[in-house]
């Protein structure tokens, strides 16, 4: 009984030296202590210290430095993480092949940690670099950080290969071949990415701005992609159109008008006099001169002149600019010109409008022409 007790006992300590590839029980329970030990670290460093850092960020006027804070919190929250597996792993005194497994994922890990900052603090800094936009443009800043953290992805993405021994160089060779392959069947995409970037660099449009192009589209800018443009029309459907089409399309930008235009041709009865006549002209323009939401004539083109004889009336050219572009402000200075015309040709004028008429003449039928056959009934 007692040597199969101590049989059994040394089993139990067998098994316990040599539980898991050769590495003591004991060790690995006191490693899982130490990397919940820094679990816990790491969350008493994001309650405390992050949030110490955050609040002192606020005090300053600058947004900038609260946007790069709030995007590095995440990273900075995943150090502790690999300090655990670090002194975890030093403790259990594993043999030499583990150890330089257990290495090359920390060392994955820390350069996972620091490309995963750099990919976040672009955003905070796309929108921090303001003066830049003045000389790239809004749309351009956008494209170059996002292909700036396409880079960092790809960056990152290359050393943790190198770190497990996995050459990168002749891998991207091999996938050259296969790239040119691509290259030849997405010939539209980059002909759509280099119409994208003719665009933003022209500056033609910006995202919130009112174009059109003749026979395809009309609407708001909502993105430019790198393959194609969203623009939303006025029924709320959005339209996706290739930067390709857009690039070499005639393109009319509503939102950069520097006035918005007014023409209309007003017609008056026949019976209308000289005078008359010369009391509607002047009424409409004086309206426009002392009127502040029409543009001056020395500012743009203004007309109002008698302009033709129509058929069934004397016609009246209105030519003349609001300086408001807004469609909604543009459509209520229109309806208080319009009846502002209606009361200058109605109570000052002493006449009225003219509406499409067409006089018929009837000669006397002679007596010798013939009657006009009635068909007998039956």
């Amino acid at each position: 009984m007692d040597k199969d007790l101590e049989t059994l006992k040394n089993m139990v300590i067998d098994v316990w030296t040599h539980g898991f590839m050769g590495i003591d029980i004991g060790k690995i329970i006191i490693a899982l202590l130490i990397f919940l030990a820094f679990l816990l670290i790491r969350g008493l460093f994001s309650k405390f210290v992050l949030k110490y850092l955050r609040n002192l960020v606020t005090k300053s006027t600058n947004e900038l430095d609260d946007k790069i804070i709030d995007a590095l919190i995440p990273p900075v929250k995943f150090i502790p993480v690999i300090l655990g597996i670090f002194f975890a792993s030093k403790y259990m005194d594993l043999s030499e092949e583990a150890n330089e497994v257990i290495m090359r994922l920390e060392r994955s890990l820390i350069v996972f940690t620091i490309f995963w900052a750099l990919h976040r603090t672009c955003t905070p800094l796309s929108y921090g670099l303001k003066r830049l936009e003045k000389i790239l443009t809004r749309q351009m800043m956008i494209w170059i950080f996002k292909a700036l953290k396409v880079l960092i992805i790809f960056l990152g993405a290359a050393i943790i290969l190198e770190i497990w021994g996995i050459a990168v160089g002749p891998l991207l060779a091999g996938l050259g071949l296969f790239g040119a392959a691509v290259a030849l069947g997405a010939q539209d995409l980059f002909k759509n990415l280099i119409g994208g970037i003719t665009i933003i660099a022209e500056k033609r449009f910006h995202p919130g701005e009112w174009i059109l192009v003749d026979g395809v589209v009309e609407g708001t800018v909502e993105d430019i992609g790198f393959r194609s443009t969203k623009v939303r029309r006025f029924d709320k459907a959005p339209v996706h159109v290739p930067n390709s089409n857009l690039s070499d399309a005639v393109v009319t930008n509503f939102s950069r008008m520097t006035h918005r235009r007014i023409k209309w041709k007003i017609g008056v009865t026949y019976s209308t006099d000289v005078q008359q006549l010369q009391i509607i002209r002047d009424g409409i323009m004086n309206y426009l001169i002392e009127n502040d939401a029409f543009a001056k004539a020395d500012e743009v083109s203004t007309f109002v002149r008698v302009d033709s004889f129509n058929a069934s009336s004397i016609d009246f050219l209105v030519y003349c600019f609001t300086k408001t572009i807004n469609w909604g402000e543009w459509l209520e200075i229109k309806e208080a010109f319009a009846m502002e015309i209606k009361r200058i040709v109605e109570e000052e004028a002493k006449t009225g409008f003219a509406f499409p008429s067409q006089s018929i003449y009837i000669e006397s039928i002679q007596s010798e022409a013939p009657e006009i056959f009635v068909p007998p009934r039956g």
